[in-house]
């Protein structure tokens, strides 16, 4: 199976059950890796033999809530750090207009390195290219029944596009087959079909903003030197740009700056987004919350990341053969830690997800009155991050499974399959 098709499959998993985005708490130090290997050793050695899952919904499942345990682990290690004592303490940065600059703190928050209070004044925002099809009437197509192809040629790389037309389509259909054929190539233009009064057009968007240095264009579409047939461009209009990309423009601090994404980072200290101009207004200024707030945005993040776990994993249904098992150990790993988060305005729900009161976490945060514990806090985060990890290791632990054996005892060794079933069952109906 080439590289190609495992990607393919991978991709269809995370975008159909789990989040897909990566963070850089996805890379591991060897000793990391080291210790993964030595727990999968030992989960072979002492788990028994179990029959193959075959029923789909529980392959989702297992799928699932091992990629949301990957993102819970994820977001409480980017709310400071896994260190027990740095849980929670992680920075955050404060716009003074979110309509126009949208900030994040990406610095490691010593004292030796402050961050700086920035003035960013948005002229315009950087933006894509457009290309515009020409209007055609829902009725049969103008190009004999062939073979066509055009070009693509987008960020220095070159796509050549191959569809069939037959003499019985029509305008729309053929229209609809190049927006999906397109829009499956995912190579950063997305296309969408635009009607109005009994006619159609392509509208061709490109993911990417701005220009590179001496190019006027991001994309551009051709069939002069295609090896299928030509006359696809002309005729669809696909060559035809519309609006032309353009950089962003804005002030830094008084400086005139540009660049040709939206989302850039200032020194080590911001990553910044520009969502909107300030048409002349006050510069937008952006700095660091107070300790307080910053420590209930943290709070807030962390809940509401427990929260979509436990309702990712919540899918127990008898027949499906998902277990409710991993939903009851999160409320029990929540139960520990209700009493003192209570006071803290932190309450369980029936359906063993939290609750926030804002105000009565900024109050118990702000005061000096015994009703804020740090060390709940951190305890119920570190609880969580040590059941990701073992979540993480073994989804199937969570899905009813039939034992076929139990080893010899005293006298097991290790064996692949236990930990090879997840990943065997990703892929077992594409082989």
């Amino acid at each position: 199976m080439s590289n190609a098709i495992l990607n393919n499959v991978y991709n269809h998993y995370l975008t159909a059950y789990a989040p897909k985005s990566t963070t850089q708490y996805d890379t591991h130090k060897k000793s990391e890796l080291r210790k993964i290997y030595n727990s999968i050793v030992k989960l072979n050695k002492e788990s028994p033999w179990y029959l193959d899952v075959k029923n789909k919904e529980t392959q989702e499942y297992a799928v699932s809530i091992k990629e949301n345990a990957r993102q819970l682990h994820n977001t409480i290690a980017g709310l400071g750090d896994l260190e027990a004592d740095s849980v929670l303490g992680k920075k955050t940065a404060s716009s003074s207009n979110p309509d126009a600059v949208l900030a994040t703190y990406i610095g490691d928050g010593s004292k030796n390195s402050p961050a700086p209070v920035l003035e960013i004044s948005v002229e315009h925002l950087a933006t894509g290219q457009e290309n515009m099809g020409t209007y055609l009437p829902d009725s049969r197509i103008g190009l004999p029944s062939d073979v066509y192809s055009f070009d693509i040629a987008i960020n220095d790389l070159n796509y050549q596009f191959q569809f069939h037309i037959d003499e019985n389509e029509s305008n729309k259909e053929v229209q609809n087959r190049l927006v999906r054929l397109i829009n499956n190539a995912d190579i950063g233009i997305h296309a969408r079909l635009d009607e109005g009064d009994a006619r159609s057009s392509i509208r061709l968007t490109s993911t990417f903003t701005g220009l590179k240095e001496g190019k006027d264009t991001i994309f551009t579409i051709s069939d002069d030197h295609t090896e299928k047939r030509a006359g696809a461009v002309e005729y669809f209009g696909l060559a035809y740009t519309t609006k032309q990309a353009s950089n962003s423009s804005f002030t830094l601090n008084g400086q005139p700056r540009s660049t040709a994404s939206n989302t850039f980072t200032v020194g080590q200290n911001y990553e910044i987004e520009l969502v909107g101009e300030t048409d002349g207004e006050i510069p937008v200024s952006i700095g660091l919350k107070t300790d307080v707030e910053s420590l209930t945005d943290n709070v807030s993040s962390l809940i509401g990341s427990y929260n979509s776990f436990v309702s990712a994993a919540g899918g127990y249904t008898p027949e499906s053969g998902i277990s409710n098992k991993l939903t009851r150990e999160m409320g029990k790993i929540a139960s520990l830690y209700q009493e003192e988060m209570n006071k803290m305005g932190i309450r369980m729900q029936p359906d063993r997800t939290l609750s926030i009161d804002e105000e009565v976490l900024k109050e118990s945060a702000s005061s000096h009155n015994g009703d804020f514990s740090y060390d709940t806090l951190k305890n119920f985060a570190n609880a969580l991050v040590r059941k990701t990890s073992q979540v993480s290791l073994n989804p199937m632990e969570y899905v009813d499974r039939t034992i076929a054996a139990y080893k010899n005892p005293g006298k097991s060794f290790a064996n692949p399959y236990v930990t090879s079933s997840y990943s065997g069952m990703i892929f077992n109906s594409y082989c």
